[in-house]
């Protein structure tokens, strides 16, 4: 069989549809948030110790980094979380469609969005 189809090798090229983009995002927030519980468990196990523990933390928490990279975790466990509500729909036949797909993954990215804010404001 002869395949005179273009390869195109350029991943830079290459334009993904955005539920394409939206999977991809979900895997990596999914790798992300099992490094990063690890911070959020560190966190809760030295405040739940002692009186001395829970200020440790908060003096933790006053320091930019640690709370930008606790806001991280959480914003990638909120996008993890929409993601996985659209996948349980999507299994139970709902948003099958290509057009569904990218309204499903409009939405999840909007939802998430607005939700990384909140806990960005309430973090802060």
């Amino acid at each position: 069989m002869k395949d005179d189809r273009p390869v195109n090798l350029d991943i830079t090229t290459i334009r993904f549809p955005l539920a394409a983009i939206g999977s991809v995002i979900h895997r990596i927030s999914g790798m992300f948030i099992f490094l990063g519980v690890a911070l959020l468990l560190y966190l809760l196990d030295l405040s739940l110790q002692s009186q001395a523990g829970f200020d440790q933390v908060q003096a933790l928490l006053d320091n930019f980094f640690v709370k930008f990279v606790t806001w991280a975790v959480v914003a990638a466990l909120l996008y993890h979380l929409i993601a996985g509500i659209k996948h349980l729909l999507m299994d139970l036949g709902i948003g099958e469609t290509t057009q569904d797909a990218r309204t499903g993954a409009l939405i999840v990215m909007s939802l998430s969005g607005i939700a990384t804010v909140i806990a960005g404001i309430w973090l802060w």
